[in-house]
């Protein structure tokens, strides 16, 4: 990915065409003093870290990449998505989380993505009215600031506005990504009106501006929250959900969506108590349900401490029963008596971890028992294959340090590439696909069937690890249900394999999610795969799998910012004060 930067009005002046402004360059590890910031994005690191000089801390400074990312990572994140937010308070000694996640509106019911009693085809539910849920991300960011910020919503929004009017540059990654959605663009009018200028994807190198979105933004500034709940601009979404702008002609069959005014109004961000494991001698904090990101990789984390040795196939193993227990037991706790206390327990851990032996398990891996009753190791009875619920893979994530130890690990999404593909007319912002995320069923019994005002189960996983009660790292990732086996092998590789953090970022990927073959980077089977396909491994490649951004606090003061090296072109990586 060439880095994006917002260009100066005079700059543009003197453009001639595509690919004639020199790409400005990122770097993905930055060392330092008075905070630091990591996204996948150099305009948003940019802004964060002016918020951290200016005297901001870490969450006005996370808001502000947030915002920013809506307009240079529009088909990963923006305001109409959602996303959690994990907080270290330092003046408390406390971490908070906020839930800031999608919910299904009213209307919607556990057979409203089925037809005839099948599932509705996975294409036509993508790009649909059907798919968007109301948006979380709003006012996750106005509650963020008002409980732990120093700034207010408006002031958050500015660095995006003026990204958002000047432009920035079209990098190869939008560029495909643009092109590999260009025919459902196509066919959504204010879609392709925004994202394919002159019928085509925008040209690397040239300055893509989204003076609508500008325009979105200030006045949500101005108006505050409660424009978009309940407000006109939530009327426009609403009737944008409701009647798609299709293209006169097109043969895309696109769904009409359930959602309501009223919905919007009765959407809250919502604060809930962290997920935590202890290990290695340090507290590993993550998000709860509706997230399975904290109770799947702490499962897996209690099930390797429970190992005599921790290795490649004991990280592939642990993360197998997690994801067996996931989708049996995780979902929304307002509709799911979710036993996360008992998932994270040292008991269940234990009986789960002596069913890892020498080789593989037979797939796929039956879930366990969480009673509280937990004694010699059960039967490793395989049990039936679950059909996993859809999760798309475009999602970023940032983290932030600011000079008074505060940090926050945020991970944001509007679901697929490009969300469900429809702008709001007039208003440059695209709206999410994240009802998608529910399994579509049949499936009776199933924790994560759709239901009105229900949150679908995410595999989000920002993640911050104390030592002795003071954070040392902060990580996440995006890539739908692989979020939670980057998170985990990045875990390992830092505090189990030896390797330094930027190593562990770099290190090639391998993610085993209960399935019959483990998909892994080039990289990783061919340095890995004949051991451990001896053990019983089968593997499928896959390209990329991630695009994390973590943080390390190093004592005195001292903070180490990592991104992705290649990974999605790779990331920023930005502190206050170089060392």
């Amino acid at each position: 990915m060439i880095a994006r930067l917002a260009v100066p009005a005079a700059t543009l002046l003197l453009l001639s065409g595509p690919a004639t402004v020199p790409a400005p360059e990122k770097a993905p590890v930055a060392e330092g003093y008075g905070g630091a910031v990591a996204t996948v994005d150099l305009d948003a690191s940019r802004a964060a870290v002016e918020v951290l000089r200016r005297g901001g801390n870490a969450i006005d400074a996370a808001i502000t990449a947030a915002a920013t990312l809506g307009v240079t990572e529009p088909y990963s994140a923006g305001m109409a998505g959602g996303g959690f937010l994990l907080y270290y308070d330092a003046r408390r000694g406390r971490v908070h989380t906020i839930d800031g996640r999608e919910t299904a509106p009213r209307a919607m019911t556990a057979t409203s993505l089925q037809e005839n009693g099948a599932a509705i085809p996975t294409d036509e539910a993508i790009t649909s009215g059907l798919s968007a849920g109301v948006p979380g991300s709003v006012a996750q960011w106005d509650l963020a600031l008002r409980r732990f910020g120093s700034i207010g919503l408006g002031e958050a929004l500015r660095p995006a506005i003026r990204v958002a009017e000047r432009g920035f540059l079209v990098d190869q990654t939008f560029h495909d990504q643009t092109a590999a959605n260009q025919a459902r663009f196509a066919d959504i009018t204010s879609t392709a009106r925004l994202y394919l200028p002159g019928g085509a994807p925008p040209a690397v190198g040239s300055v893509f501006r989204n003076p609508e979105l500008a325009r979105t933004y200030r006045e949500l500034a101005r108006r505050g929250p409660s424009w978009l709940y309940g407000g006109r601009l939530g009327a426009e979404i609403v009737a944008t959900v409701k009647r798609p702008p299709v293209r006169p002609g097109a043969a895309r069959k696109v769904r009409p969506g359930l959602m309501e005014l009223s919905d919007l109004r009765a959407y809250r961000a919502i604060e809930r108590a962290p997920a935590r494991v202890g290990y290695k001698g340090l507290d590993v904090y993550g998000m709860a349900p509706p997230s399975s990101g904290g109770s799947t990789v702490g499962e897996a984390l209690n099930i390797l401490e429970k190992l005599p040795q921790v290795g490649l196939h004991e990280f592939l193993e642990s993360s197998r029963l997690s994801f067996a227990d996931r989708g049996k037991y995780v979902g929304d706790p307002a509709f799911t008596d979710v036993p996360l206390r008992e998932l994270l327990s040292d008991g269940f851990a234990g009986e789960r971890a002596c069913l890892i032996g020498a080789t593989a398990l037979a797939h796929p891996a039956a879930p366990g028992d969480p009673d509280g009753s937990y004694g010699p190791c059960r039967a490793a009875v395989p049990g039936p294959a679950a059909t996993p619920a859809r999760e798309g893979p475009e999602t970023t994530h940032l983290v932030v340090s600011d000079r008074w130890g505060n940090v926050v690990a945020y991970t944001l999404t509007i679901e697929s590439t490009g969300g469900n593909g429809i702008v709001v007319p007039g208003r440059g912002l695209l709206l999410n696909n994240e009802l998608t995320d529910f399994t579509f069923g049949p499936a009776p019994g199933d924790p994560n069937l759709p239901g009105p005002g229900k949150r679908p189960r995410s595999s989000m996983s920002p993640t911050i690890v104390l030592d002795d009660g003071r954070p040392v790292l902060a990580a996440g990732s995006p890539g739908g249900s692989t979020i939670i086996t980057t998170v985990l092998q990045i875990l390992i590789g830092r505090y189990e394999l030896g390797m330094t953090l930027p190593q562990a970022l770099a290190a090639p990927r391998a993610t085993q999610r209960n399935t019959a073959q483990t998909q892994a980077e080039p990289a990783f089977i061919a340095a890995h795969g004949p051991a451990l396909t001896v053990r019983g491994h089968s593997f499928a490649p896959t390209p990329e799998i991630g695009a994390a951004t973590a943080l390390e606090l190093l004592g005195g003061g001292r903070v180490r910012a990592v991104a992705e090296p290649a990974r999605r072109g790779g990331g920023s990586a930005l502190v206050v004060t170089e060392r």
